[in-house]
C-alpha cells in the first residue's frame, strides 16, 4: 500500500487520519507543521500528502504545498480546511495559488477520506 504523510497541527485529527488510512493498509507519518512536514517529506518519501490548510500560521498548508510543488514534488496532495466554516470563503485547486490535487472539508468522513485517497492514488499510478 502507499506511504502517506499527514501535516495537521491538531493532534486529534492526525490520529484519527492515521487510524482510518492504517486500517486500509497504508503507512503513515505525522508532521505537526510547516518544518516538520517539510522534513518528512524528505525522510518518509509520501506517495501522498495530507495537508491542513491553517497551522502556525493561517496559510501554511497552501505555502507548503507552493513550496514541494517550486521543489519538483509531484506526488498527490489532499487538502483538508475548515476556512469555508470559518471565513465563508470557499476555494479550490488552482495550479499556481493552491498546487493540490484535492480538497476537502474539515471534519472528513472516514468514508470519503478513504476514497479519496484511492482516487488520487489510482490518479498518479494512471
Amino acid at each position: 500500500m502507499a506511504k502517506i504523510l499527514i501535516v495537521d497541527d491538531d493532534t486529534d485529527i492526525v490520529e484519527a487520519i492515521q487510524l482510518v488510512l492504517e486500517k486500509e493498509g497504508h503507512a503513515t507519518a505525522p508532521a505537526y507543521s510547516r518544518v516538520e512536514g517539510m522534513r518528512q517529506v524528505e525522510d518518509f518519501k509520501p506517495d501522498l500528502i495530507v495537508l491542513d490548510v491553517m497551522m502556525d500560521e493561517p496559510d501554511d498548508g497552501i505555502a507548503m504545498a507552493q513550496d514541494l510543488r517550486r521543489q519538483g514534488q509531484d506526488c498527490p496532495i489532499l487538502m483538508l480546511t475548515s476556512v469555508a466554516k470559518v471565513t465563508g470563503m470557499r476555494f479550490g485547486p488552482d495550479n499556481e495559488l493552491v498546487p493540490v490535487d484535492e480538497f476537502q472539508e474539515k471534519p472528513i468522513d472516514p468514508a470519503v477520506l478513504v476514497a479519496k485517497v484511492a482516487e488520487l492514488l489510482a490518479r498518479k499510478e494512471g
